[in-house]
């Protein structure tokens, strides 16, 4: 009971407040400051006009300057001091050659850079698909309120639900974890190899066609540009045609794969792959959001494109590829670096499954172990500046993005 009380008062006092600022501030502007009489009065209302939009954001400005600006100077500043016997000594960029020589730390930033490639582009991929798929359905609504069921839930939570799901007990135990249920009714037969081998190997293989496709594509636009054009579109692909590269070599691995049968797997110990499971964490829960977004692109598209491409014989890959998917290419993008910008910040997952161990650590998480665990200030405020020059440029071109399509 006292602490509604408590938070019905701090609701009380926090709009109290601000309506009584708006209030206080209006009377201030127009009867003391630029007062709306005598000879200078017609001027005096329009600087009251002009200032007014400024006073108001003020306690915003204020904020965020507290709690945003500041921490991004004080952090930077710390990362380039070392904490000596509770005192501060300047160091220059000792913390930060500490940090590139330590092997964890590229070890979390080859894992980051690992959850920026598959996390975006299956999340944004699955929610485009299933905007799609439930826009044709008669139970459309019902099935996009289940995808988007998970963006309910914390991290926290998530990882505790995807952990019993790789849950793993010893050989002759029954198995709680669902994956490993399954797993066990795997012998090697007919269905193994289609299930385990033939069917992943198609879907890489389709990975690689589609990634091929749209990089001809690319190819094609080349010779439509200048010199400075194709060398820029051309180191745009050299990540693509890596990603042609692993997705074939992941095909040919899965098909001539020696699988343990009958074994129960401690999935979040096996390295490398372990990361792939905590990937499927965010993937859960991001695909309901591009959904969302998603949808509501797809149905701003035009009805008289979708429609002349019908009577033009166009199928419906065509139409979607090629009608739908251009027109909302915007939305896409703007989906994709924000799912990025949450990967980038990606902690809870990790410290609540693995807590960084068997090789899944990540910026976040090495971050928070330099400045809790092992309280160096110094090194984690450096791993805090390398998260943020990687978040703010995609940030800057969101927001740059954003305001260019409403104008």
């Amino acid at each position: 009971m006292e602490q509604a009380f408590l938070a019905l008062a701090t609701i009380a006092v926090g709009v109290g407040g601000c309506v009584g600022y708006f209030w206080a501030s209006n009377l201030v502007l127009d009867k003391v400051v630029f007062p709306a009489r005598g000879p200078q009065a017609g001027r005096n209302i329009g600087r009251a006009n002009m200032l007014r939009p400024w006073l108001f954001l003020l306690p915003a400005l204020l904020a965020l300057g507290l709690y945003l600006a500041y921490p991004v100077f004080a952090t930077a500043w710390l990362s380039l001091n070392r904490n000596t016997g509770g005192a501060l000594v300047f160091v220059g960029l000792d913390n930060y050659r500490a940090m590139f020589a330590e092997a964890k730390f590229w070890e979390s930033l080859r894992n980051n850079l690992l959850w920026l490639v598959v996390v975006p582009a299956l999340s944004t991929g699955f929610g485009l698909l299933a905007a799609q798929l439930t826009d044709r359905i008669r139970w459309g609504n019902l099935a996009k309120s289940l995808i988007f069921m998970p963006m309910a839930i914390s991290f926290v939570g998530a990882s505790v639900i995807w952990k019993l799901i790789y849950d793993t007990r010893e050989a002759g135990q029954a198995q709680i974890g669902l994956l490993n249920a399954l797993w066990l009714r795997f012998e090697g037969g007919v269905w193994s190899v289609i299930l385990l081998r033939v069917l992943p190997a198609l879907l890489l293989l389709g990975l690689a066609a589609v990634l091929a496709w749209l990089l001809w594509g690319q190819v094609g636009a080349l010779a439509r540009r200048g010199l400075a054009g194709r060398v820029l579109r051309g180191l745009g692909m050299a990540p693509g045609i890596w990603l042609v590269w692993v997705a074939l070599s992941w095909a040919w691995g899965a098909a001539t794969a020696q699988l343990p049968y009958g074994q129960p797997q401690f999935w979040l110990q096996i390295p490398f792959w372990n990361n792939f499971f905590l990937m499927a964490v965010l993937v859960w829960l991001q695909t309901g959001f591009a959904m969302v977004i998603l949808s509501a692109a797809l149905r701003g598209v035009p009805e008289e494109t979708v429609e002349a491409a019908i009577l033009d014989g166009a199928g419906p890959f065509q139409i979607f590829f090629r009608i739908k998917v251009p027109q909302i290419m915007g939305t896409i993008v703007v989906v994709w670096t924000t799912i990025t910008i949450t990967v980038l910040k990606v902690f809870d997952i990790v410290r609540a499954m693995t807590g960084g161990q068997q090789e899944t650590q990540v910026l976040a998480n090495y971050m928070y172990d330099k400045l809790f665990v092992a309280v160096d200030w110094g090194v984690g405020s450096a791993a805090a500046m390398v998260i943020l020059a990687l978040v703010a440029p995609i940030l800057v071109w969101n927001v740059w993005t954003a305001r260019r399509e409403m104008r």
